[in-house]
């Protein structure tokens, strides 16, 4: 049983890393083919509803209908006509779009400040006529870094606060000690000089333009409003598994409202719906049902026994954990691998009498961090690919990872130090 589903997880994500234009296709196909073999005992048998995350698809297609609206007022062309303003050529404005997507995301969902960060990349590409995939790819990963710096920063966040007992400020400053936080912004610093060296060659110069007239700022307030109420939601104990997709979607009624108001046009709503990404949202179901088939099927399980014995020093265990979540993390999605390793990771630390929080840290870094190497690893690399498709551009694995590769290495390299040094 096993082997059947560790075979299709592996030809599943081949698949996927090859013909990358079919990601969505191969993702349901292969989800198919978890239900029916569950369904004829080969496999355990899969709650399919259960198995969606439907907090994450409600906040990407709530998310993406606000920002469409965001788009259509013509606030990313403003932005970027300021950005362009700021900076002297390409280079920096890459790098500045990176560093902005990173602050935002340490706040709220990565998909959503991807979401909401790759539009105004795309204004400044048809400003200056390049090509848009190096920026959005480098938001993504940047995006997805700075998701483990605060509780409500991503998902795997938020299942290691409920583990450890942590609260929003226990990721700044933790028993005497500099919290996760720090060790996460400490890997962006030095990311910077690896996005410098990425992308030496745009040296193409920018020069300032008439600034883009928004034409409303309702949307605006809208996508303010998102990161505002998500903060306010990580606070509230017991809450629904899906407030947050509940939240993105709400916000994006209202503003179909009120456009619908101004105008009378009913296709005010159709318009909208056409604006979501469903590849993107088929992709992403499909992957929560391959994920819950091999976690029935057990090989998620046995993953973390391997971890207990594989040795009883503190060093070498911590070492295994963060680079093993890294590479495991690349090609699955880490929220049912967080989940799952977050009880193995607290029985190895009682089993060798140790804290547990570095281990814990270890595993939140190589987990989160490790999604950035491929395209598939993570969220907001899938949603911003979804973007560039949508614009005409096809990224293959190749071009993805000649930028996410060395990102993700420098990152998780300086957080494994730093954690070894803060909490040993």
């Amino acid at each position: 049983m096993k082997t059947i589903a560790l075979i299709l997880f592996i030809l599943t994500y081949v698949c996927l890393l090859i013909f990358s234009k079919y990601r969505a296709y191969i993702a349901l196909g292969s989800a198919v083919i978890f239900v029916v073999l569950g369904l004829a005992g080969i496999l355990p048998r899969i709650d399919v509803l259960a198995a969606i995350d439907w907090n994450v698809i409600l906040m990407i297609a709530g998310t993406m209908g606000v920002v469409s609206l965001f788009i259509e007022a013509k606030m990313p062309s403003k932005l970027a006509d300021i950005l362009i303003e700021k900076t002297p050529n390409v280079k920096w404005a890459i790098i500045a779009l990176a560093l902005f997507s990173g602050i935002i995301s340490a706040f709220i969902d990565n998909v959503a400040t991807v979401l909401m960060v790759a539009p105004v990349a795309l204004h400044i590409s048809k400003k200056l006529n390049f090509s848009p995939v190096s920026s959005i790819i480098a938001i993504s990963v940047s995006s997805n870094l700075q998701g483990a710096a605060t509780l409500v920063g991503d998902t795997t966040s938020i299942l290691l606060g409920g583990q450890a007992h942590m609260n929003f400020l226990d990721f700044f400053w933790f028993q005497g000690r500099p919290g996760i936080f720090w060790v996460v912004e400490t890997g962006a610093v030095i990311t910077i000089f690896v996005l410098l060296f990425l992308f030496k060659d745009h040296k193409q110069p920018i020069h300032s333009m008439e600034r883009t007239v928004v034409t409303d700022y309702f949307p605006t307030i809208l996508l303010v409003g998102i990161i505002v109420l998500l903060i306010l939601a990580s606070f509230i104990e017991d809450k629904p598994a899906i407030t947050n997709g509940i939240i993105c979607i709400s916000l994006m009624v209202i503003g179909l409202i009120k456009k619908f108001i101004q105008t009378r046009d009913r296709r005010t709503f159709i318009d909208a719906l056409k604006e979501i990404d469903y590849t993107t949202i088929l992709l992403l179901a499909g992957l929560f049902v391959i994920i819950s088939g091999i976690k029935e099927a057990g090989v998620i399980d046995d993953i973390g026994k391997l971890f207990v014995s594989a040795s009883d020093n503190k060093f070498v265990i911590f070492t295994l954990i963060t680079w093993a979540s890294v590479l495991i993390s690349a090609f699955i999605d880490n929220i049912p691998y967080v989940a799952t390793m977050l009880p193995v990771t607290s029985a190895i630390a009682a089993a060798l009498n140790i804290d547990p929080y570095i281990l814990y840290f270890g595993l939140l870094v190589g987990a989160t961090l490790g999604g950035n190497i491929t395209p598939i690893g993570a969220s907001a690399n899938i949603a911003g690919i979804g973007i560039l498709r949508k614009e005409g551009y096809e990224v293959s694995t190749r071009e993805f990872m000649k930028i996410s590769v060395p990102f993700t290495l420098v990152a998780v390299t300086s957080g494994y130090l730093l954690l070894w040094f803060i909490w040993a």
